[in-house]
């Protein structure tokens, strides 16, 4: 194992347990007590996962969440004493992949981070992907039609991106919520339809195609018509 991780948390107690508990685990770790060195760090890359505090001093956790989305995808995992359903929602829609809040067990941290690395492909994934004359660039978390780009969210381009590796496949709603937003995620198979929704509105409704087709009963698919 050589995944490397980056822990962004101004209790150092914390951030030292957490960080031996990762290296008995057999990742990598640099850690970060300040937003600031926190901020530059995770713009330097180079990591697999950032575990990021919300409450830092210097720059706060979501700021550095919102400047990291603007260049990178890194699964971020948000640790914070912070549980209201609002903090939740702000950091998964910046861009956040995971959240947990304190007081929380290592274990559960450990699994969670075992959950965002087995999704990440086994070897080198196409940097592209393509369908109707939409192109994915998955390296610059990129989309266009032809010249003209798309801008989407985390969320939406996380959704189309699964589509786009499984074209011709018919994915139900669980099965995207599984893969998109993850085992633990709170709500109803109607996220994916509202997200779908919001794809639509961005790429069939303004170019004139029709990507994701609808399998009344089942899920959605992407066909490359």
């Amino acid at each position: 194992m050589n995944e490397k991780i980056l822990i962004v948390e101004d209790e150092e107690k914390i951030a030292r347990f957490v960080e031996m508990e990762l290296l008995y685990e057999g990742y990598t770790v640099e850690k970060a007590f300040n937003g600031r060195l926190g901020l530059e760090l995770a713009l330097k890359g180079g990591y697999d996962i950032i575990v990021l505090d919300i409450m830092l001093p210097g720059i706060n956790g979501m700021e550095i969440l919102r400047r990291v989305r603007k260049t990178s995808d890194v699964p971020i995992i948000m640790l914070t004493a912070r549980d209201t359903v609002i903090d939740k929602v702000t950091g998964l829609d910046c861009g956040a992949d995971d959240y947990i809040t304190k007081p929380f067990e290592i274990e559960e941290l450990l699994a969670r981070i075992r959950r965002i690395l087995r999704k990440k492909p086994a070897g080198p994934a196409a940097d592209r992907l393509f369908a109707c004359g939409l192109t994915l660039d998955t390296d610059r978390h990129t989309a266009s039609f032809g010249n003209v780009p798309i801008d989407l969210t985390k969320r939406e381009f996380d959704l189309l991106r699964y589509l786009l590796e499984n074209k011709g496949i018919v994915l139900s709603r669980e099965t995207l919520l599984d893969k998109v937003w993850g085992y633990d995620f709170a709500g109803d198979t109607n996220a994916v339809d509202v997200y779908v929704r919001y794809l639509r509105s961005k790429i069939d409704d303004v170019f004139g195609i029709k990507l994701i087709h609808t399998i009344r009963g089942v899920g959605y698919v992407i066909k490359d018509e």
